[in-house]
């Protein structure tokens, strides 16, 4: 299988390491990843923002680089939401249906085409604090829902308890979100940021020593909240760990 890596613009711009650890992981685990140079952003904050139109010309140059792969991975679960469920400023053909439908989120990826079943290299002696984002959790359901009453299952953490010396901490509303909702966080600013400080203390009063997710924008936003707030907190991405970060 050939993948082809999507890096988000946002990740690529500001927490590069949880690019780097996700190339390093596919590659730990035999996998054949190109990284193709020309990419630049899958057009979701366009769509989000209401300007669907927008988005043309950023999909129709993920599409070109990313069609000829069979199988595109993301470490973001917003990215591959918008590429599987709302790819559609461009008209729909082959090789659009293609790349919406081989568009895999890290975590998906390993749990449900990989199915790994160890990180042999991988040890992370800290209490962790579980993020899942509403995409990841609502959209692409690699967790169940709390508000549906559903048996619990988890996708994320079936990953991390494969990782030595990782622990978890239970907020009392996991499944609650943290706020951020791209530019909601701008357009409603005092109740993105209320709902941020709520998410991390939550967190922090479970234990929490950091808070892992598989979406880097929610964890951004949370980082922001916690710093104001003064709420002692780390943030990791879930590919560092599982790719052998030790904090």
């Amino acid at each position: 299988m050939k993948i082809g890596l999507f890096i988000p613009c946002y990740i690529d711009a500001f927490y590069p390491n949880a690019g780097v650890a996700t190339l390093e992981l596919l590659e730990k685990l035999g996998q054949d990843v190109e990284y193709p140079m020309e990419q630049t952003c899958c057009g979701q904050p366009m769509a989000n923002s209401g300007c669907n139109r927008d988005a043309a010309s950023a999909e129709a140059l993920f599409v070109k680089l990313f069609a000829k792969y069979d199988a595109i991975v993301m470490p973001s679960g917003s990215c591959t939401h918008h590429v599987r469920d709302n790819f559609d400023a461009i008209p729909q053909t082959d090789e659009v249906r293609h790349v919406r439908e081989n568009t895999f989120e890290l975590v998906e990826f390993l749990h449900d085409v990989l199915k790994v079943d160890n990180f042999p290299w991988a040890e992370f002696p800290h209490k962790v604090g579980l993020h899942n984002s509403c995409g990841t959790l609502r959209a692409l359901r690699t967790a169940s829902m709390s508000e549906l009453g559903e048996p619990f299952f988890s996708k994320p953490m079936d990953l991390l308890s494969k990782v030595k010396g990782i622990s978890f901490a239970h907020p009392k509303r996991p499944d609650e979100c943290c706020g951020f909702g791209g530019t909601f966080s701008v357009t409603e600013e005092a109740v993105s940021a209320k709902m941020g400080v709520d998410k991390v203390t939550d967190h922090h009063n479970a234990g929490a020593e950091y808070i892992v997710s598989a979406d880097t924008s929610c964890m951004m936003h949370q980082q922001g909240c916690a710093e104001r707030a003064g709420v002692p907190i780390r943030f990791i991405h879930i590919a560092e760990i599982l790719n052998g970060a030790r904090e």
